[in-house]
């Protein structure tokens, strides 16, 4: 029923028929976003025909409100430890159509080790591994060959979990947030991806047409 629910919202979505919605995460109680721009949604609705809200909407993880969502952002800063219900909730969304963007807020090693631990209890049959320059995901919207670092030191790389063949998850631990379009934030002290806003164009693209 999920998978017939998240296929039918794809072909509403081609359709025109509706904006698609993208859900901001809320989990291991009440962490969630302090500083991920969603100014990346509104060039979605510029640079192609998909049609999406332009704001996020709050999602609790461990809730059936999940599934009403084809797409998910979790970021943060500071370890965490998720429920099992909540573990559960977001296997079941993954294996179900689901999709997963995913950034360590500021670039943040708490949050990143955090992140990977659960990943491996959530995704224990696909560990997470490296996305090479050739993947599609790089040339959906924009022609992305390098990722640009906000400061000199360090490689940025993209993350992902695949299921049955499909990217699920795409996760980012230098940090994802466009803190440039955000008001009142900053990456202090982290190496964020500088062309953030490109590079989330792209997943978004990549994972509503996939």
């Amino acid at each position: 029923m999920i998978a017939i629910l998240f296929l039918f919202t794809q072909s509403a979505l081609m359709a025109k028929e509706g904006a698609i919605q993208c859900g901001m995460l809320i989990y291991a109680g009440t962490k969630t976003s302090r500083c991920f721009s969603d100014e990346f949604l509104s060039t979605v609705q510029q640079k192609t025909s998909i049609a999406t809200e332009r704001r996020f909407k709050f999602v609790k993880m461990g809730t059936d409100d999940l599934f009403a969502f084809p797409f998910v952002v979790m970021t943060g800063e500071g370890d965490f430890t998720l429920s099992q219900r909540e573990r559960e909730n977001l296997k079941k969304y993954l294996t179900n159509g689901g999709f997963l963007l995913a950034s360590a807020g500021c670039s943040n090693k708490d949050w990143d080790n955090a992140f990977r631990r659960e990943m491996k209890k959530v995704m224990a049959e696909t560990p997470m591994k490296g996305i090479a320059s050739t993947h599609a995901l790089f040339r959906t919207v924009f022609q992305l060959d390098k990722m640009k670092l906000s400061k000199s030191s360090g490689e940025a790389k993209l993350e992902g979990v695949e299921h049955n063949g499909r990217l699920v998850v795409v996760y980012s631990g230098q940090g994802l947030n466009n803190t440039a379009n955000t008001s009142g934030c900053c990456c202090c002290g982290g190496n964020e991806i500088g062309n953030s806003l490109e590079v989330n164009v792209n997943i978004v693209a990549y994972a509503l047409l996939h």
